[in-house]
């Protein structure tokens, strides 16, 4: 059974924007144009969203994209049934809920590498929500929630050689993994325990084991299923794993973040430049900081500008949506509404 979240949690929900990020002064420069960029970027999801909760749009159908438009709405305050896209997250939801098949896997739409990815991010999702929607919805909420977990607890104890072990692939038997995917997967884990699940350490302390096989600690990197491929879009990823595991101020972190700070310029170049972005805004972020102050500076300039006029973001691959779901939940870090992604402000940023 899935607790309901916090009462603490759920009332930061209601905190304006300004007061909950007062502390993080590179924000305040550039909020009132987040603002108005992530609300034009809102606008155009929730214009896209059909009355089954699915987007027109490529990938639109896939529950893994669904859930990052309904990450991305929770992410600026909205929350299910209440303001302007209540009704929205609420067809989020429901979506999800309904596209769980026999084995407990929350997967639709064509994917070119199977459902897992799909899964993964459904689950953090859905973990997210829980406890803010309705008693009806949220008991369909801890069902599917309950069963999609143990999917997750399955995949990794299948039999794998060491380098994979504890990680997560592309199918719930692979027999290897990946850095991407198991992203997604410890993230579901770990925000499910925060709210109240029944989720092994175990489970954590071997996803976190994985994370540092793919690390080269001379550089700094993380790879994708070794140290270096795709580094420039996947180290972030490592990073924020890492830092929301307990394993901030470490010296793989700190190298991991020096090295992000050598190299994101380029970002936006490349082929999955909007999922690095991501990935590296809410990295840093856990870091503080110079590591968050050099990489906001970078992000804000960036990226607002590159929106297009109907709100949109534009990406090298994966679909509008996709790309501007994203960006949206980059741009939202400081915000700090979604509870996965909370920071400790007791630790020093130093």
């Amino acid at each position: 059974m899935i607790q309901k979240r916090y009462a603490s949690l759920v009332l930061a929900l209601l905190i304006p924007v300004a007061q909950a990020d007062l502390a993080v002064n590179v924000f305040t420069k550039y909020q009132a144009e987040v603002d108005q960029c992530v609300e034009r970027a809102l606008e155009f999801v929730a214009g896209l969203q059909a009355e089954d909760g699915s987007f027109i749009g490529e990938k639109g159908e896939t529950t893994g994209v669904i859930s990052l438009c309904g990450m991305a709405f929770l992410s600026v305050g909205h929350t299910p049934g209440y303001g302007p896209y209540g009704e929205h997250i609420n067809r989020c939801v429901d979506y999800i809920v309904s596209h769980q098949d026999g084995q407990g896997v929350l997967f639709a739409g064509h994917s070119g590498h199977g459902p897992m990815y799909s899964h993964n991010i459904s689950t953090l999702f859905l973990s997210e929500v829980s406890g803010m929607v309705n008693p009806k919805r949220q008991k369909r909420v801890e069902k599917t929630l309950g069963r999609a977990l143990q999917v997750l607890l399955r995949a990794q104890q299948v039999s794998k050689q060491e380098m994979h072990r504890g990680g997560w692939r592309y199918k719930p038997d692979s027999n290897d993994s990946d850095l991407s995917c198991s992203g997604w997967a410890l993230m579901a884990l770990k925000s499910a325990k925060l709210n109240g699940a029944t989720v092994p350490d175990s489970a954590i302390e071997e996803a976190v084991k994985y994370i540092y096989r793919n690390h080269d600690p001379r550089r700094g990197t993380f790879g994708y299923q070794n140290h270096d491929a795709h580094a420039k879009t996947l180290t972030g990823a490592a990073v924020l794993c890492l830092e929301l595991c307990g394993e901030h101020g470490k010296p793989s972190t700190i190298k991991a973040g020096d090295y992000i700070l050598n190299n994101y310029q380029s970002l936006h170049h490349e082929s999955h430049g909007n999922y690095g972005n991501y990935y590296n805004a809410q990295g840093m972020f856990q870091l503080g900081g110079k590591y968050w102050e050099k990489y906001a500076e970078y992000l804000y300039k960036q990226y607002p500008k590159s929106q297009n006029e109907d709100g949109s973001f534009p990406g090298h691959r994966d679909g509008t949506i996709y790309n501007t779901a994203i960006t949206v939940l980059a741009l939202t870090v400081p915000y700090r509404q979604l509870p996965i992604y909370q920071r400790d402000e007791t630790v020093d940023e130093e």
